[in-house]
């Protein structure tokens, strides 16, 4: 199965970079390749590393950069960077890349139960193994759901759907994605059904990002991606939601901060100098863009250098 997906902010984050003709890159969300194949077209005798944890992403890749000795495609997830590298016999990178949407693929391949346009085995799992989303709303407590779905989802009606699912699985399992559509609009007020947006919106994604552990290691891992630099090197990062972009907006804040010692002492005793400075403070989607791909209008792009 081709693993299409249409690269967001592709040529503004390839920019980002600052790419050398023979640097070292890292596209730590490989998905299609559309980033990667970007990157490639600046690399000369350069090497790229392609990640991605998701099989099928894997064997697309592999599949379309066969024969490119510029390139090598891992399968892991993106916390592991600096093990990669090391053991490809890379002591740093002068570029890492990491896309946290999820894929075109996954959005629109029914089977994967990402989408709640189609029906579908409720599952979510971006690299295909693990615990479901299914095994989450059919398994954890009232209590549980209700905090997944406000803190991952930011659903003020998190409480009324966790018990409608709870209700609703006493007569039989959840297993589908319209099965569970269909629970969360009968949890919600008219007027909310009618608000722009789809009602299961935000609890799809609370349940997508506890399957696959998106927010829980996110700032280590950007602290892995940052600390794999050489010096002048960058790390650029597309967030799709607030969530993600609010990590990554703090942990950028905190790499650029130097000395913390109080405003009234005279000299610095803290010995603190920033380690990376911003490129830019953000960018989001153009008109034609957004126009041309309707999914890129939450992403933001954010890059940092690295300083030491």
């Amino acid at each position: 199965m081709e693993f299409s997906h249409v690269s967001v902010l592709l040529y503004e984050a390839v920019s980002s970079l600052d790419i050398k003709k023979d640097g070292v890159y890292v596209d730590c969300t490989a998905g299609g390749g559309g980033h990667s194949a970007e990157i490639l077209k600046r690399l000369e005798n350069g090497r790229l590393f392609a990640l991605d944890r998701d099989p099928e992403a894997i064997a697309t890749l592999k599949e379309r950069f066969k024969g490119d000795e510029r390139v090598t495609v891992v399968q892991t997830e993106f916390e592991n960077i600096r093990s990669v590298l090391a053991s490809y016999g890379e002591e740093h990178a002068d570029g890492v890349l990491a896309d946290l949407g999820v894929s075109s693929h996954q959005l629109d391949t029914a089977e994967r139960g990402f989408s709640f346009h189609n029906d579908a085995p409720l599952d979510m799992r971006m690299s295909k193994q693990g615990v479901s989303a299914a095994d989450l709303v059919n398994s954890l407590s009232e209590r549980e759901l209700e905090r997944i779905i406000r803190t991952n989802g930011e659903e003020k009606f998190s409480r009324s759907i966790a018990r409608a699912i709870v209700r609703e699985r006493q007569k039989k399992p959840v297993e589908t994605t319209l099965e569970l559509v269909d629970i969360i609009k009968s949890a919600m007020p008219e007027a909310a059904k009618r608000s722009p947006g789809h009602p299961a919106r935000r609890t799809f994604q609370a349940l997508r990002i506890e399957v696959n552990g998106e927010l829980d290691r996110l700032e280590s891992s950007l602290e892995e991606m940052f600390s794999s630099l050489c010096v002048g090197g960058r790390l650029s990062v597309i967030t799709f939601h607030s969530l993600e972009d609010r990590i990554v907006k703090r942990k950028f804040a905190s790499l650029c901060t130097g000395c913390t010692c109080p405003p009234s002492f005279p000299v610095c005793v803290c010995g603190k100098t920033p380690r990376g400075r911003l490129a830019f403070k953000s960018v989001l989607p153009g008109e034609q863009e957004l126009e041309a791909n309707p999914r890129s209008r939450s992403a933001r792009l954010r890059s940092i250098e690295k300083l030491k």
